[in-house]
């Protein structure tokens, strides 16, 4: 449990994927089988059931503690968590274990078992037997709520250095509803079947940005242009009767797309293709925020599918027939594509993204002011006689984005950020004017500088007006510009609509809150 805990924490203070990959890979080196398991479980999304209320834990950590209710809340309000709130107001450990991890999880499933008056006794025991942060992790695990900043992608790139074997491998070995109560570590790594060979897929072709200069690029007839749609970069993969879906963050989210196992029917067998997952109807792309719905579901529930259905929008195949095909040129794929239109088009979940026609690259600069229109992020520029390479490579590939949308907006709420910046306010909630009132409509957590961070953090401090949990409300003063990739509209936010990547682009020192945008405005730029 003390590695663990250490684990949990070290990790929590750093975002830097690098370290975290290594950060991991060291503990693997050396927690048991046992433990390995069940932190790869929790790592992937795995919960522990919560079988008892957590108002009671609140009241035991307060009779522990022997502290006022009132100084309870304080504390809570100020730190926000409950777990690490009671792992700060505990005494300090009063007897010595040497319980693993994997045995204070089987400590918590015994609790479950339990009445409710023998609970208290059991967890009581355990905080006496933790140090605080020890404690703080036991609580997670206890409330359910274990939660931490690690993707799965950098767990299975920490796995794959440490066992030696490919990340794609060890992603589809982790698919399924396995549970370390029924398999081993060693087990689950090593279970080789040929689905790890047919499921694989290539590196992903990368482009790089392009200015407001594509004249630079040469001869327009050189090149082939099209939509650049928002969603998830994926490969398609139908090989040996199986369908696999893997995302360019090398995930292989195929269970989280049920629908498309429909397209085995329709594509022939040994074939690879490079697209976008998107959500589409009626011959029209929709808000990526309605893909956000499914995005990290392990369960996908016929009511999210038909609220956000999905297409693969296809952009270049790489294997036909079984044989890879990356070196010919993007022209010659795309002839094998158009050859095969017809049979993968009569799959519904299947579109082929078009080229777009154009004389010049004048021309094309008007077609791209056009994208929003077209719910896109821009336009691709491929060379028509460009291999499919590995990665990022200049030359041949290019991606020639619209600015993004700008938005002047107040400061009202400011929170703790997470990580190396808990103690600080770097959490922001922003508003815009709405009949004479300010209203809610954005959260944005980076776009400023350090500095700029530390002042924003005083005036918190000296301005706050009113405390909700670890929520502070701050007079309306700072105005900031707001950038984003699109709006749309949003039934789950109060002011009906929900932004792109919203991020700061800076701190509109010169304006006044009355020069503030107004929801209506933005409402008009809905797409």
């Amino acid at each position: 449990m003390k590695q663990f805990a250490e684990l949990f924490e070290v990790l929590d203070r750093t975002n830097k994927t690098n370290d975290k990959i290594e950060i991991i890979r060291e503990y693997f080196s050396k927690a048991n089988d046992d433990d390995k398991i069940w932190v790869l479980y929790l790592f992937s999304g795995g919960k522990i059931k919560k079988k008892f209320n957590t108002s009671r834990l609140k009241e035991w950590a307060i009779e522990y503690a022997n502290i006022p209710k009132w100084l309870f809340d304080e504390s809570y309000n100020s730190v926000g968590d409950l777990a690490e709130t009671i792992s700060l107001i505990l005494p300090d450990k009063e007897i010595h274990t040497e319980k693993t991890l994997s045995e204070w999880i089987e400590y918590i499933e015994d609790i479950n078992k339990v009445k409710e008056e023998n609970r208290k006794e059991k967890i009581i025991e355990a905080w006496k037997s933790l140090n605080q942060n020890e404690k703080f992790v036991f609580n997670k695990l206890l409330t359910g709520g274990f939660r931490i900043g690690v993707s799965q992608k950098t767990v299975i790139n920490a796995l794959s250095e440490l066992e030696n074997i490919e990340t794609n491998i060890i992603s589809h070995r982790l698919m399924g509803n396995w549970h370390p109560e029924r398999i081993t570590y060693r087990d689950l790594l090593n279970s080789e079947n040929i689905r790890d060979e047919i499921s694989k897929p290539y590196p992903f072709f990368l482009a790089h940005p392009i200015e407001d200069k594509p004249e630079e690029l040469g001869n327009p007839e050189d090149w082939q242009a099209e939509w650049k749609w928002d969603g998830i970069r994926g490969q398609l993969i139908h090989r040996q009767g199986e369908l696999f879906l893997w995302s360019r963050g090398e995930e292989l989210v195929t269970e989280k797309f049920p629908e498309f196992e429909r397209i085995k029917n329709f594509l022939p067998d040994g074939i690879v293709l490079d697209g976008e997952i998107m959500c589409y109807e009626n011959e029209s792309p929709l808000p990526f925020n309605l893909l956000q719905t499914r995005i990290g579901r392990k369960n996908v529930t016929q009511k999210i599918l038909k609220d956000a259905p999905v297409v693969f929008m296809i952009y270049d195949v790489l294997e036909m027939d079984g044989v890879d095909i990356r070196f010919k040129t993007l022209k010659e794929r795309r002839e094998l594509i158009t050859n095969y239109e017809l049979r993968i088009t009569n799959g519904m979940f299947l579109k082929i993204s078009k080229t777009i026609d154009f004389q010049s690259w004048d021309e094309l600069r008007l077609i791209r002011e056009k994208s929003r229109e077209n719910l896109t992020e821009g336009l691709m520029l491929k060379r028509k006689d460009s291999a499919y390479q590995v990665g990022r490579k200049k030359g041949d590939w290019w991606k020639w984005k619209i600015d993004p949308l700008t938005i002047d907006a107040v400061l009202i709420y400011a929170q703790k950020g997470h990580g190396r910046r808990a103690d600080l306010y770097t959490d922001y909630t922003f508003a815009v004017w709405d009949n004479g009132e300010l209203v809610s409509f954005a959260k944005a957590y980076s776009g400023l500088t350090d500095k700029e961070i530390k002042e924003v953090e005083d005036f918190v401090k000296r301005n706050t007006l009113e405390k909700f949990g670890p929520v502070r409300t701050v007079k309306p003063e700072l105005v900031f510009e707001i950038a984003c990739e699109g709006i749309s509209e949003s039934r789950r936010h109060k002011s009906g609509i929900a932004l792109r990547f919203p991020r700061i682009s800076r701190w509109r020192k010169d304006k006044k809150i009355e020069e503030a945008d107004s929801l209506e405005s933005l409402k008009k730029l809905l797409k």
